[in-house]
């Protein structure tokens, strides 16, 4: 998750919107994480923890229901938690 998070900074300091998708289990991690990086309010997309123990099709239902959340908070539909 940590390079995520620093991706995600980097992105957004180059004009770039980023969306960092974390499991809740690491929400408060990313998101201090973020405000460590200088940047509080870079957008985190939160999913049920944990995926280590799903199956493929298990996954692919996490991430159909992460991506329109992601999409609005990149276009700025959603604000940033």
């Amino acid at each position: 998750m940590s390079c995520s998070v620093h991706d995600g900074v980097q992105f957004e300091r180059r004009g770039v919107p980023a969306a960092v998708i974390v499991t809740s289990g690491f929400f408060a991690a990313g998101r201090a994480q973020a405000q460590l990086l200088g940047l509080g309010e870079l957008a985190l997309v939160t999913i049920t923890h944990p995926l280590s123990t799903l199956t493929p099709p298990e996954i692919q239902g996490r991430a159909a229901a992460a991506h329109p959340l992601a999409v609005a908070a990149l276009t700025g539909r959603v604000a940033p938690r």
